[in-house]
């Protein structure tokens, strides 16, 4: 009978973050804009969001020219690309905050949304709001590398993520995003 009572509130216990994280939305979060202001997720309410994590000397940087492009596109129907400058992978952003918005204005026309650099991949000091989305999504969605993306709902929900190697132009990127648009 103890056995059956421990057991239980072992289960107990590992549902519970499960549950925590599926009730929390991204609009709960506040980030961090890379001029050093006050990002708060909820801004983005009723816009689909295609949070990317980027790096200013990585193979995958020209990708910024196509986030730009997806910005300049979509912004009037609903999407938010919100770029996220992280070192994590290669040290290909050791650049500060200044330095990494004036390279994306200069090379690539940058104007949409940024943060401040963040901690992306699974480590003691990621960021909390990367940590939310691979509890929703899964650790399996965690970056492997620079320019991996999540999508996330009008609503605040992670709809899904795709790899650093698709293009923000691709066919299967453009469909996710045009059906997460906000509808009306």
């Amino acid at each position: 009978m103890f056995k059956k009572l421990i057991l239980m509130i072992a289960i107990s216990f590992s549902v519970v973050p499960a549950v925590a994280a599926e009730e929390k939305s991204a609009h709960d979060f506040v980030l961090t804009s890379i001029d050093r202001t006050e990002m708060p997720f909820s801004q983005f309410k009723g816009k689909a969001v295609l949070v990317v994590n980027t790096a200013s000397f990585c193979g995958y940087t020209p990708q910024y020219e196509g986030l730009q492009a997806l910005w300049s596109e979509y912004k009037d129907k609903g999407l938010v690309v919100l770029g996220v400058p992280a070192n994590d992978f290669g040290d290909q952003e050791p650049g500060s905050e200044e330095n990494i918005k004036k390279f994306c204005t200069m090379n690539f026309q940058v104007d949409f949304p940024m943060t401040k650099k963040m901690v992306v991949k699974k480590a003691d000091d990621t960021s909390e709001f990367y940590n939310y989305l691979a509890a929703t999504l899964g650790e399996e969605s965690r970056p492997q590398w620079n320019f991996h993306k999540y999508l996330i709902s009008p609503e605040g929900k992670p709809l899904g993520y795709f790899a650093s190697k698709v293009k923000p132009q691709s066919d299967e990127l453009k469909a996710a995003i045009e059906a997460a648009l906000p509808q009306g």
